[in-house]
């Protein structure tokens, strides 16, 4: 029996689908959605958090602030509650409705950004809303998921070890770029690790992360518009980018066989069995993280006429899933 007194004690680390039966690859997911956040920004959130108060940045009476697309404001307006911190998120309206009401839920506030900048889009839009709100208010504390090396190191600390202890044989482990946090962790740790483990980043066409075209992204969570400053590519072993269409395929894959996750871990799904199918991963031992569940999208990816009207009539054709499953 497990005993908690606060949110932040829980978290099922140990879960892992078997995806064969339904990809047609020998692919592992690991399960980050098992919380009370209902993703794996707990993990980056209770870390920052403990960091801050040990170095004396936040103290009893401060408000904290951060830019995020649901997840990590979902965590940090758990946590903000459990510790009687105030708390305020800067989002944009790609943010899925069931998150913002959540962080309202917590005593959190949101504020939503509507005009790009001409450089770094909706998320240099918030950013700067964010400093703006520090500047005037000396109560307000960004934690900054974007450049904050507690980020990765939570990753480095916890999730890493984690997959190393249940694949010690690991070939190649999957991993989805938005500020990379979970990606530069993991993959710090295994370049460290006693053998060879191939790190794959999966991020969205539309995302400059990696240096790509700048365009439109739907789909809350991976892909950014401004370069993070957490990223080191020389970690990274290989890249793939994933279509949203391609995301919203995966997804409805997987829920047609019972699993009902984000887009994020489509995503990274989708982008894992390209890989895989290009590389021969039949032999292989590989992993992929699934960052979050799918109850946050059932309004958007989830939701007939919210696809239609960005990805047009065709993006789930009946006989193009049939055929997914079919092959698997």
């Amino acid at each position: 029996m497990t005993v908690i007194s606060v949110p932040m004690d829980f978290n099922a680390e140990d879960l892992y689908v078997d995806l064969r039966s339904i990809v047609g690859q020998a692919l592992f997911l690991k399960c980050e959605g098992f919380n009370f956040a209902g993703s794996i920004k707990l993990k980056a959130a209770s870390e920052m958090v403990a960091a801050a108060e040990r170095n004396g940045v936040l103290k009893p009476g401060c408000v904290l602030v951060e830019s995020s697309s649901g997840n990590l404001g979902v965590a940090l307006s758990i946590i903000a509650a459990s510790k009687g911190y105030g708390f305020l998120c800067v989002t944009d309206a790609r943010c899925n409705l069931s998150a913002r009401r959540f962080m309202e839920a917590m005593g959190g506030r949101v504020h939503i950004v509507a005009e790009p900048t001409a450089e770094g889009g909706l998320l240099g839009a918030r950013i700067a809303h964010v400093a703006a709100l520090c500047a005037a208010d000396e109560r307000y504390v960004w934690l900054n998921q974007y450049a904050n090396a507690d980020n990765w190191r939570a990753h480095y600390r916890t999730t890493a070890p984690a997959i190393a202890r249940r694949f010690p044989q690991l070939d190649v482990l999957f991993v989805g770029a938005g500020t990379t946090g979970t990606l530069m962790g993991c993959a710090r740790y295994f370049r460290e690790w006693h053998r060879r483990v191939r790190v794959v980043a999966v991020d969205s066409v539309g995302s400059v992360t990696f240096g790509g075209e700048p365009g439109r992204r739907m789909i809350p969570g991976l892909g950014t518009s401004v370069r993070p400053a957490l990223l080191d590519e020389s970690y990274v072993d290989d890249l793939v980018r994933v279509e949203e269409a391609d995301t919203v395929r995966a997804c409805h894959r997987l829920a047609r066989r019972g699993f009902l996750f984000g887009g994020s871990t489509g995503t990274v799904v989708s982008g894992a069995v390209e890989w895989l199918s290009r590389h021969d991963g039949h032999e292989v031992t590989a992993v992929a993280i699934a960052p979050d569940l799918g109850e946050r999208y059932l309004d958007t990816i989830y939701q007939t006429n919210w696809l239609q009207a960005l990805y047009g009539e065709g993006v789930l054709a009946t006989e193009e899933l049939a055929a997914d499953v079919g092959s698997a």
